[in-house]
């Protein structure tokens, strides 16, 4: 296998992409299963049925919608628009799914969606109160993040905060993704995981700290990630729950299959914990640490990668 030190850009990205999807599809079968139950029957594979009855292999809404933005990247540079249709299209037509069926759909992306159909433009349309900061946009921000990777950080930031508030528009949901992005862009560019951490934090700060929301990311810029124990680590769909996971995972880990396996093992929100961690030890540990059983078995798998393929290629 490379070594993470001589990974190129394109074994990143298509490791954060491909790792995404991995990581959503192990833990469809035990969404919403509580830790103690899973832990009992870990996960250690792809697994068919379970919560949602889905084949092995079966991704959710967080892979789809991530397909869509790289889908809308690859035909236009960055249309909040465009993005928004095309998640209406995966709601309404069955886009990207992986057998032809919506099967999960978090209430605040469904509201939002639903005001994009009747003509709200898709930049205005995400929820913006307390309680409209589920994970559903950091779910499906990882190809903006890698898209954009080498722009200002102004800019960087600026494009992935409003891509968030397509479906998510609280300033915390918005500021989520953005930590997220600058998490990526550090693995993206060779760190090993605690320095794209200490980065992370430190660029985040110096962007954020005058925010009001800052205040609410005071976990994710605190804690010793690499010895807080499981029981601190908490698996909710909340947005800073599933961001603050997702890092453990990768911090406690030395490879992909470690850090996916972690993530899901944690019950709860498993298929977005697994999609977010996911993509960040795809990129880290690269495309060749996905295991490829794992990627073969994925539902629509040839259409995937020529997607994929084709978007490293603008990357």
């Amino acid at each position: 296998m490379i070594s993470a030190e001589n990974l190129s850009p394109r074994d990143r990205i298509l490791g954060g992409l491909w790792g995404s999807l991995v990581g959503d599809a192990l833990g469809v079968p035990v969404e919403f299963r509580n830790r103690s139950d899973v832990q009992m029957e870990p996960v250690q594979d792809l697994r068919a049925f379970g919560t949602h009855s889905q084949p092995a292999g079966t991704w959710s809404d967080d892979s789809s919608m991530i397909l869509c933005t790289a889908e809308s990247l690859l035909n236009h540079e960055f249309a909040l628009e465009d993005m928004g249709q095309r998640f209406v299209r995966w709601l309404k037509a069955d886009h990207w799914t992986a057998h032809g069926d919506v099967f999960d759909i978090g209430g605040t992306t469904l509201d939002a969606l639903l005001r994009i159909t009747k003509g709200m433009p898709a930049a205005q349309a995400g929820g913006q109160a307390e309680d409209n900061n589920g994970n559903g946009s950091l779910m499906r921000i990882l190809p903006v993040a890698l898209r954009f990777a080498s722009e200002p950080t102004e800019s960087f930031v600026r494009r992935l905060e409003s891509t968030s508030a397509i479906t998510h528009g609280h300033a915390r949901s918005r500021l989520a993704c953005a930590f997220y992005g600058l998490m990526v862009r550090r693995l993206l560019w060779g760190g090993h995981s605690d320095a794209a951490l200490a980065a992370a934090r430190a660029e985040f700060a110096g962007h954020y700290e005058r925010v009001p929301e800052f205040s609410a990311f005071h976990h994710i810029l605190a804690d010793d990630l690499t010895t807080l124990p499981e029981g601190e680590i908490v698996s909710t769909g909340y947005v800073l729950h599933t961001l603050h996971a997702s890092l453990w995972c990768l911090l406690t880990t030395s490879n992909y299959r470690d850090c996916v396996l972690k993530a899901v093992n944690l019950g709860g929100d498993t298929d977005t914990t697994g999609c977010v961690a996911g993509g960040l030890a795809g990129v880290a540990h690269g495309l060749p640490a996905v295991p490829a059983p794992w990627i073969h078995q994925l539902a629509r798998q040839a259409e995937v990668a020529h997607l994929f393929d084709q978007f490293a290629n603008i990357c």
